[in-house]
């Protein structure tokens, strides 16, 4: 069941709770990931672990679910065997089984179909480096069918997220124009540059004219850098901003593994409930500065997301 609001209408109100990394509850739930189709392999091989891994962060407070499609490209898919008509109906089935997961709350739930970047595809790590050696044209004719296969599903937006720099935000962008439903943008970023380098001021501006796009921020990336790019996002767009870093550790596109300081889906190591680098006064920043939709991404599992949400709720409460 659809929500009676429309997402760009319920930014408008206030803050929204993400989802947080749904590869970590995946992994929980005793799901292998190694197949370089990462989660969306579980799309053909097994739906219903991707449709209790949504339901757990909806049981945390979630209220935008990010659908299993981050990795599924009719490419990838060709690569396992998987002919074009299957791979159609795997990707409309990301966006079912979001929808199925959030149906049976007695709150709204809005579905947001992932749109990786080419380098995601690439199941290298590529997505933090950009710069495929692709043009922009290329990179449209990549992104474009599956796109316009996603937004036949019947999200609520399409989130094109960890995008590494703007030559793929304008193919990202000017693949989605025309799909009749809206989108988010959300940058990879590495300090206050984009992992390709460009400044994070000029990235976000790509979007600034675009109706279509209803939020711009930043996901899969530091905390810490995402403290500067959400005030940066908003006033260079005028625009609600996204926010959904990972914990700080950094992702080992060799060893297949996370390094660094953040403890992702177990117990904090720090004060409080959250990561050391995931804390309530950053998140409180974050909003502050201009973010309305917030949550975690690679090691922000539905524990987390629960921290996040009651801190909103206790922040509605307050201003009640």
């Amino acid at each position: 069941m659809k929500p009676v609001r429309t997402l760009a209408t319920a930014l408008a109100e206030g803050s929204l709770v993400l989802d947080g990394g749904l590869s970590d509850q995946l992994r929980a739930q005793g799901c292998d990931l190694s197949d370089d189709l990462w989660s969306a392999r579980l799309l053909d091989d097994a739906p219903e672990q991707i449709e209790a891994a949504h339901a757990a962060y909806v049981r945390a407070g979630a209220q935008v679910l990010i659908t299993a499609s981050y990795q599924a490209t009719y490419e990838g898919f060709a690569r396992r065997g998987v002919g074009r008509d299957r791979a159609s109906r795997l990707l409309a089935d990301s966006v079912a089984l979001a929808r199925r997961a959030g149906a049976e709350v007695g709150r709204e739930i809005w579905v947001a179909a992932s749109v990786g970047p080419y380098g995601a595809m690439l199941a290298d790590g590529g997505e933090y480096r950009g710069r495929y050696g692709l043009s922009v044209r290329e990179l449209e004719r990549f992104h474009r069918p599956r796109i316009e296969t996603l937004a036949a599903a019947g999200p609520d937006v399409l989130a094109l997220e960890t995008v590494p720099d703007t030559d793929e935000a304008e193919a990202l962008l000017r693949a989605a124009e025309g799909c009749g439903v809206p989108v988010w943008l959300s940058y990879t970023v590495a300090g206050d540059r984009t992992r390709a380098g460009q400044p994070l001021a000029e990235a976000f501006a790509l979007a600034a004219g675009e109706d279509d796009v209803i939020a711009v921020g930043v996901n899969c990336c530091d905390p810490s850098d995402a403290d500067h790019a959400v005030a940066l996002a908003a006033s260079a767009t005028h625009k609600p901003v996204v926010v959904y870093p990972n914990t700080g550790e950094k992702w080992d596109a060799t060893t297949k593994g996370w390094v660094g300081e953040g403890q992702g889906v177990g117990e904090g190591r720090g004060e409080g409930p959250l990561p050391p680098l995931f804390t309530s006064d950053r998140v409180r920043g974050w909003q502050s500065a201009g973010a309305r939709l917030l949550g975690g991404c690679c090691r922000v599992g539905p524990a987390r997301i629960a921290d996040v949400a009651a801190l909103l709720d206790a922040e509605r409460g307050d201003s009640g």
